[in-house]
């Protein structure tokens, strides 16, 4: 995806799930989640077992979550992210959004068969800082 429709993505979403979040500091996944946080973004952790990071209410699945979701950021592997694709189709996301290094022909047919607009093999952390935008850029 160019530039321009990256920085139009990230201007008009407000709610970003992060599936994969750690509970772990150190991870990179708690570094973009907080690049997020730091931007404006509403950052929904997705955790199977951990009740909060960040501060903020983790959720065990994208279904569990009970406000409208505008991304779904992915740091799970990239065998994973057909199913989570179709978890994000099921709840109406807007985007689905692969992080560095993870890569699914699959996931990008299944989000692009249901309307989702697909990022892959790109950090969400990165673009955001980049580019720029702020969830309060919209």
């Amino acid at each position: 995806m160019e530039d321009e429709n990256l920085k139009s993505l990230l201007n008009t979403a407000q709610t970003v799930a992060v599936v994969g979040l750690s509970t772990q500091p150190d991870k990179p996944s708690v570094a973009v989640a907080q690049v997020l946080l730091d931007a404006g973004y509403d950052v929904i952790p997705v955790h199977p077992t951990a009740a909060e990071i960040l501060g903020r209410r983790a959720y065990p699945t994208l279904a569990d979550i009970p406000v409208p979701v505008d991304i779904v950021d992915v740091f799970r592997p990239a065998h994973e992210a057909p199913g989570i694709a179709h978890q994000a189709a099921e709840i109406g996301a807007g985007t689905l959004w692969l992080q560095l290094g993870i890569t699914s022909d699959e996931a990008r047919t299944t989000a692009q068969n249901a309307g989702l607009r697909f990022v892959e093999d790109t950090c969400i952390g990165e673009t955001t800082l980049r580019l720029g935008n702020t969830a309060r850029d919209a």
